[in-house]
């Protein structure tokens, strides 16, 4: 710590926000506080729509055992 009165501006502060259980921080120095959402991604493979295995109908009437 050097002590300038200027690294006090340039830190993250604590804000407490009424009642609320947590605080929040303000943003930090360098960071865009409202980042954009990233695009969606088509990464997981396609299932069509009336496609199912021979156990799926007996798997969505099972309950389990705690039920």
């Amino acid at each position: 710590m050097s002590g300038d009165p200027g690294d006090a501006d340039a830190r993250q502060h604590v804000v407490r926000v009424r009642g609320a259980r947590r605080a929040k921080l303000t943003p930090a120095p360098g960071t865009d506080p409202d980042p954009e959402l990233p695009a969606e991604t088509t990464d997981a493979p396609a299932v069509e729509a009336g496609a199912s295995g021979p156990n799926d109908e007996r798997m969505r009437r099972d309950v389990p055992p705690h039920y």
